[in-house]
């Protein structure tokens, strides 16, 4: 089953915070992404990482229609965290 997103929340230096349906809570380091093709944009365009959005099935974020990240991926190499004050927002 793909891991469907609760919440998300970016933070600074390139870390996503994500919270998943079941109860998983995690950090991923986006910097590690910036060698593929299209990533470097997130580091060139000012404010576009704090731009993330979540796709509609849950399963997705995505900056603009070049830079996406599935939420298995996120799931499975994020950082385990408990959940912290700024994902009960």
């Amino acid at each position: 089953m793909i891991p469907r997103i609760a919440k998300l929340v970016p933070l600074p230096d390139y870390l996503l915070a994500v919270d998943f349906d079941d109860g998983k809570s995690v950090v991923y380091d986006v910097k590690e992404d910036m060698q593929l093709p299209g990533y470097g944009q997130l580091r060139d365009i000012t404010g576009l990482f704090q731009q993330v959005q979540l796709d509609q099935s849950r399963t997705c974020v995505f900056w603009n229609e070049d830079i996406d990240l599935p939420s298995d991926m996120i799931y499975e190499y994020g950082k385990p965290v408990d959940p912290t004050p700024y994902m009960r927002k």
